[in-house]
């Protein structure tokens, strides 16, 4: 007789079931991420529909010109920016899967918010707090509600006798790695409990047209824990960001199925909650009147919203021979290349000295238009001469010393000059049938990197 199969091998990262363990998963590549799980003894014995005689589906396939489109039924959040990132509120019947750091502020950006919603009954399943912490919260943010309920629940069969009895209106799953189900032998966290959870909770949703979030922990690569399928399950996938050590937080939309990934919330995080920011750039730039060096202003953009950064850059002589170099808030290498490309193409003798470079507010900025501000702080720390007030660049450096043109131009133009700048530096020809009447401000094409140098600190 065949031996009967107890076990199966997955990897955490995304999935994929493999006959044996394996140093490398063949499917994604990652090594030392197949782990063995149990498996019910029936799954080896299941048969399709077709072998055991069941009836067709009742469903046909349509003709896409005969569908009817129609907008999604959304729920308004209380938060504005929450709504921005879900795309103009939550969807009925829709999954929405939030991840991010422990102590981030996961689980007080969706308590604030249902707390303040008094049109639904709110189911709230907590695997990790008792009801009396998740008490506490809701007391320091200081809106008590009657329609919120509080069930410390980690099985899922329960989780659905609840789900019978509140018949809830939103349902919060925190967390969705502490929830398993009587039906698989592995423990919560697994692939197979994650994989079947959110496969029973999502069909859930679609039956009843209830909407569900689930709040998910990272990895310390920081990306989503659990199997790769999770995010595919799901119809949306935020990601909230930012150091716990500093205040500002960011919401950011990985997949949307009804929605925008280009749009981010900002959060400031309070004694009282999360507050949202909704013009960042008055608290990201400091607006300082005393001229100081090394300090410079940049246009930068998070996914489509544009906002005016502070660089602060600090250069002085080695005092141990070997030259540091320190970066916050910005790539690393991305610096050293722009230090080659002054020295190289300009003429600046940077190698013996230290570099540090801070990007003010603790944010973490990936967009290449703010090269011009970063080598104009450097430089302006080098000579000690400072830049001149309410002076504003973005451009993005070439390696031959040019100034390359960027995206989204009349944003950035928008927010300098709503922010009281006076002088504007962009790469060349990046006007190109964009009216500048309507702006009260002077507006400078640039080319190459000497000759912002020369316009600067002449």
């Amino acid at each position: 007789m065949a031996k009967t199969k107890t076990s199966a091998w997955f990897c955490t990262a995304c999935g994929n079931e493999t006959p044996k363990w394996e140093g490398r998963c063949p499917a994604c590549g990652e090594w030392n991420t197949i782990v063995e799980e149990k498996i019910p003894a029936t799954r080896g014995g299941k048969q399709s529909s077709v072998r055991k005689g069941v009836a067709a589906p009742q469903s046909r396939p349509t003709p896409v010109s005969s569908i009817v489109a129609a907008e999604e039924s959304r729920i308004k959040m209380p938060s504005v920016e929450l709504n921005r990132v879900l795309g103009g509120g939550l969807v009925e019947g829709s999954m929405v899967l939030i991840g991010g750091e422990p102590g981030i502020g996961k689980s007080t950006l969706v308590l604030q918010n249902i707390l303040s919603i008094k049109s639904r009954r709110i189911l709230y399943i907590s695997g990790e707090e008792s009801a009396r912490q998740i008490k506490m919260r809701a007391d320091r943010i200081g809106r008590p509600s009657d329609n919120v309920f509080i069930a410390c629940e980690t099985s899922l069969d329960n989780i659905f006798h609840h789900i019978a009895d509140v018949d809830p209106g939103i349902l919060i799953i925190d967390s969705i790695q502490t929830i398993a189900s009587d039906d698989i032998e592995s423990s919560a966290g697994s692939v197979s409990q994650v994989r079947e959870c959110a496969s029973q909770l999502l069909r859930y949703a679609k039956e009843s047209g209830v909407p569900v979030i689930l709040i998910g922990h990272i990895n310390k690569e920081g990306s989503l824990a659990g199997p790769k399928v999770l995010e595919h399950i799901v119809d949306a996938v935020l990601q909230f960001e930012g150091d716990s050590r500093h205040l500002y937080r960011i919401l950011r939309s990985i997949k949307n199925r009804f929605g925008s990934t280009s749009e981010l919330g900002i959060y400031e995080m309070c004694r009282r909650g999360l507050r949202e920011v909704t013009n960042p750039s008055e608290l990201l730039f400091s607006g300082n009147d005393t001229e100081l060096s090394g300090v410079a202003a940049g246009v930068t953009m998070e996914g489509i919203r544009p906002f005016l950064i502070e660089v602060q850059a600090l250069v002085s002589t080695a005092a141990y021979g070997t030259p540091q170099r320190s970066v916050t808030g910005f790539d690393a290498k991305r610096m050293n290349m722009l230090l080659a490309v002054m020295e190289k193409r300009v003429g600046f003798k940077l190698a013996q000295k230290d570099v540090f470079l801070n990007i003010a507010g603790g944010l973490k900025v990936n967009d290449p238009a703010l090269d011009l501000a970063v080598i104009s702080s450097i430089l302006s720390s080098n000579v000690d001469i400072p830049v001149p007030p309410k002076t504003a660049m973005c451009g993005e450096v070439g390696l031959s010393g040019e100034i390359r043109p960027v995206t989204r131009i009349e944003q950035r133009i928008s927010e300098a000059h709503k922010l009281g700048m006076t002088t504007l530096y962009i790469p060349r020809n990046n006007m190109k049938g964009i009216d500048t009447s309507a702006y009260d401000m002077k507006i400078i094409e640039v080319g190459k990197v000497d000759e912002l140098f020369r316009n600067l600190f002449a």
